[in-house]
C-alpha cells in the first residue's frame, strides 16, 4: 500500500543555494529582492512581504485603519483566518453565501447580503478565490462600485491565477490583493505571505506597521536598529526574515511551473475519474490553477474519506462553513441553514492531493482507490 501525503513541498538546489547565501550574507536584503520579484510578476507599484498569508490579510486591514464596529463582507466558505483577522479589530465579519459549483462568492449573493446588512460602517469585502479558481470579478466589481465597497482579494490559495487573462493581483478592481507562497500552509517547511497594492499611502502605512510601528530612519541597511528610533502607532512584528525570504524567492520563481504541473494532475484526475459513480469533479475552466482539487461525494462523504485514508491516501476538507464554527455560531447566533449553498457543499466536498511533487503513479493509485471504493457503494 502506498502512503500519499496531502501535500509535500517541491524543493531543489535553488532553495538550498539561496538559503545558504542568506545564512552567510547579511548585507543582502532578501525581503527586498522578494518584493521586487513580486512587483515585476504582477506589474504593480508595491509589494509588502509578511510572515504568512494570514499576516498579509491582517496587515492589509491595519493599513486601511479598520476600527472597532466596522463591518467587512467575506465568504462563509473560506479558511477561518479571514474572519479571524476581522475579529482582531473587534470588527464584524458579514458572511456571504457561495455558488455551489465554483465555491466562490457571486455578484448576486454579494448584492443580496449588502441589501440585508446596510450600514454606514460597511467598509469593504474580502473576495476569496477558492481552490485557485477566480471569482467573477467584473460582476462583483460592478456591485461593489455601486455600493461604495472596497475590494480586497483573498488570493492565498490563488497565486498565479488569472481572470479573463489578467492575473489576480494585477489590481484591476481591487485596492489590495493578499497571497501566501505555499497554498497549503499546514506543516510547511517555510512560511511567507505578501500583499500588493498601487496605493502609496496603504503601502507606506504597511511598511511601518509590519515593523512595530517604528518610523523614520530607524534601521540600518543590514536591518539592525539604528541608535535612536520613534513609534507613532501600534504595529506588529510581521517583517519577513532573510531565510524565509530566500526560500520564498526560490518558490515564487516556480509559480508558473507549479501551476502547469497541477493542471496536468487535474487533467489526469478528470480523465481517470470521468465515469466514476458517486463522485462529481470540480468546475472545469482553463483559468483554474487547482491549488486544491475538490470533488463532491454524493453521500456518506466521511465514510468515503475514511476509506481513502485507510488505503494510504491523505485527504482534506475545504472548508467547514465559518458560521458552523463554535465561536461564530455562538457570537452571532447563526442557524445551520443560514447559508444553504455552503452547507450543502460542506456535506459533500472532499479535497484530493494535488501538488508538484505528486507523481503520475501516485495520481493513478489515488484514482484506483477512489474507483474501487465508489464501485462498492450502494
Amino acid at each position: 500500500m502506498k502512503e500519499i501525503p496531502f501535500y509535500k513541498a517541491q524543493i531543489d538546489k535553488k532553495e538550498e543555494d539561496l538559503i545558504k547565501s542568506a545564512l552567510y550574507n547579511s548585507d543582502i536584503r532578501y525581503s527586498e529582492i522578494f518584493e521586487e520579484d513580486i512587483c515585476k510578476y504582477f506589474g504593480v507599484k508595491h509589494a509588502i512581504s509578511t510572515t504568512s498569508g494570514t499576516t498579509a490579510l491582517h496587515l492589509a486591514l491595519c493599513a486601511m485603519d479598520i476600527k472597532r464596529g466596522d463591518k467587512i463582507l467575506c465568504s462563509v466558505n473560506s479558511f477561518p483566518n479571514v474572519a479571524e483577522v476581522i475579529r482582531h479589530f473587534d470588527a464584524e465579519p458579514v458572511f456571504v453565501d457561495i455558488d455551489p459549483i465554483s465555491f466562490n462568492i457571486t455578484s448576486e449573493s454579494l448584492a443580496r447580503t449588502i441589501d440585508q446588512n446596510r450600514h454606514k460602517k460597511l467598509k469593504c469585502a474580502f473576495i476569496s478565490h477558492i481552490a485557485g479558481l477566480a471569482a467573477d470579478i467584473d460582476a462583483i466589481s460592478e456591485v461593489a462600485k455601486s455600493e461604495n465597497i472596497i475590494l480586497i482579494d483573498d488570493a492565498c490559495r490563488a497565486m498565479g491565477a488569472t481572470y479573463k487573462g489578467a492575473k489576480i493581483g494585477a489590481l484591476k478592481s481591487s485596492l489590495i490583493s493578499c497571497f501566501q507562497i505555499n497554498p497549503q500552509a499546514q506543516d510547511a517547511i517555510s512560511t511567507a505571505g505578501f500583499f500588493v497594492t498601487n496605493d502609496d499611502e496603504i503601502a507606506s502605512a504597511a511598511q511601518i506597521l509590519r515593523n512595530g510601528g517604528i518610523v523614520g530612519d530607524a534601521f540600518y541597511k543590514d536591518g539592525n536598529m539604528s541608535f535612536t528610533y520613534d513609534v507613532d502607532r501600534i504595529g506588529q512584528k510581521y517583517d519577513l526574515n532573510a531565510i524565509n525570504s530566500a526560500y520564498a524567492i526560490a518558490q515564487f520563481e516556480k509559480t508558473d511551473a507549479f501551476i502547469k504541473r497541477r493542471k496536468q494532475i487535474a487533467a489526469a484526475y478528470r480523465e481517470q475519474l470521468a465515469n466514476c459513480p458517486h463522485v462529481t469533479l470540480p468546475s472545469d475552466s482553463e483559468e483554474h490553477i487547482y491549488t486544491q482539487f475538490i470533488v463532491k461525494i454524493d453521500k456518506n462523504r466521511d465514510d468515503f474519506a475514511k476509506a481513502l485514508i485507510a488505503r494510504g491516501v491523505s485527504v482534506s476538507l475545504h472548508y467547514v462553513p465559518v458560521h458552523l464554527l463554535s465561536y461564530y455560531k455562538s457570537k452571532y447566533n447563526y442557524k445551520v441553514n443560514d447559508f444553504p449553498n455552503a452547507l450543502k457543499n460542506y456535506q459533500q466536498i472532499l479535497s484530493l492531493p494535488i501538488y508538484t511533487a505528486l507523481s503520475d503513479d501516485d495520481v493513478s493509485y489515488i484514482c484506483e482507490q477512489i474507483k474501487e471504493i465508489a464501485q462498492n457503494r450502494v
